[in-house]
């Protein structure tokens, strides 16, 4: 995803890709035979949450680690994918994995695992489980890559909690083609006795989680049954579960729709109800919560494009039920002023679905495709998904000089596509 020059780390990832001919293969066996050539890391970890679902899984494991950090934890977590650099993914007690450390441990499990065919994702998530089992830590926040049941990361027996954020049609050639079939591999990240919470879904997808959750006998947290968040005119919220109600600030993370991750967060970590868990940290977490490329105000070369007064922002939201939470905040947050849309894609997703969503709040839109872009979606596909109403707009920075800049400040958002949002980041030097 990144057109900076490659490090020791990222030069070792690029050889790796030559192990396995597919990108993406779900299957357990190669990991597990990975892993036991390693001894095994993944059961030598701190208490794990694990986090899947379709949206929101990176803004709940922002909140997770925000909440333990804010309660004087060291957190790991392993987040994917990365915006500008493989390091992105891997934080150690803290602090994201330096160069050499990563470049060793790569190097450690590429000799470990002799050559055999691997998808590059299982054997970087191979890489962080022997991080992970490295450095210590009071907790590890893991995030599923794809799916959950035959995901890379679905090989922790017993975690501390687990969850699943909001469902919607996404990676269908992978997953399936209707929501029950995508929530059933989703479910098969719940455990035998582990607490799962989860956020709002569709009747026919919980349906499918508690079926689960009861064959695992794990309790099933559902919004609006188990737990609620309710979110005031000021963005403050107040969580409530069966042990009582919490007064939260607004969140770090900007959206109407972060009411329901951060309520995500609090109501699996309540579930599991560590001793560390006080009321005050989930305040303080909630409130510092940060996560780039999710509603992230820009400010650096991009935003000086702009006439004094215009803001520019960017959100990696990028299929059909991120189009509907865009949708919202643009009818919500971004409400005062007009909002242009600069939307770039990848190849095979529910173009349509997105823009119908958000089209209707834009003053404009415009369809974008920058060089370095991984898979992404030609200019014209983009048009011609949004039935007409987009521009052609070429590159970001193109489309931005061409806005109409007259009339009252307006915001201006980049969206569609998280391999985007990570070049957008590098063009604007944040």
């Amino acid at each position: 995803m990144s057109s900076l020059p490659a490090s020791r780390a990222e030069a070792i990832i690029d050889r790796l890709h030559a192990l396995h001919p597919k990108l993406i293969d779900l299957s357990l066996g190669r990991m597990w035979r990975c892993l036991d050539a390693l001894g095994n890391p993944q059961r030598r970890l701190p208490p794990v949450v694990h986090v899947a679902g379709t949206n929101g899984k990176g803004s709940t494991c922002a909140f997770l680690r925000a909440i333990a950090e804010a309660a004087g934890l060291r957190v790991h977590v392993y987040t994917s994918p990365h915006l500008v650099r493989f390091h992105e993914r891997i934080r150690l007690a803290g602090d994201l994995v330096a160069e050499d450390a990563l470049a060793a441990a790569l190097e450690h499990v590429e000799a470990a695992n002799g050559g055999t065919p691997i998808t590059v994702f299982e054997i970087t998530t191979a890489v962080a489980f022997h991080l992970f089992a490295s450095v210590p830590a009071d907790l590890l926040v893991l995030e599923v890559g794809l799916g959950g049941r035959l995901d890379a990361t679905n090989v922790v027996d017993r975690p501390a909690a687990t969850a699943i954020t909001s469902l919607s049609m996404d990676h269908m050639d992978f997953l399936g083609d209707t929501l029950p079939k995508i929530a059933f591999e989703k479910a098969g990240i719940i455990k035998l006795g582990v607490p799962c919470a989860t956020g709002a879904q569709q009747d026919d997808a919980l349906a499918v989680l508690a079926a689960r959750a009861a064959e695992e006998g794990a309790k099933l947290l559902a919004r609006g049954r188990d737990w609620t968040m309710q979110r005031r005119a000021d963005a403050s919220l107040r969580y409530t579960d069966a042990r009582g109600a919490i007064e939260l600030p607004a969140p770090g993370l900007p959206g109407p729709h972060q009411a329901d991750n951060a309520g995500i967060a609090i109501a699996a970590l309540r579930a599991w109800n560590p001793p560390w868990l006080t009321e005050a940290a989930i305040a303080a977490g909630v409130a510092r919560a940060e996560w780039p490329g999710r509603m992230q105000r820009l400010r650096g070369r991009l935003a000086q494009r702009l006439p004094p007064g215009w803001e520019l922002w960017l959100d990696g939201g990028h299929n059909a039920g991120a189009g509907v939470v865009i949708a919202e905040h643009l009818a919500t947050a971004f409400a005062d002023r007009p909002a242009h849309l600069l939307v770039g894609m990848k190849g095979g997703k529910q173009a349509a679905e997105f823009l119908r969503a958000v089209l209707p709040h834009a003053a404009s839109a415009w369809a974008v495709q920058e060089p370095g872009q991984h898979l992404a979606m030609p200019v014209e596909a983009i048009v011609a998904a949004s039935g007409g109403v987009a521009r052609p707009g070429g590159t970001v920075e193109q489309a931005l000089d061409a806005l109409p800049k007259h009339g009252p400040p307006a915001r201006v958002l980049v969206c569609g596509s998280l391999y985007l949002a990570g070049e957008v980041l590098k063009l604007d030097g944040a």
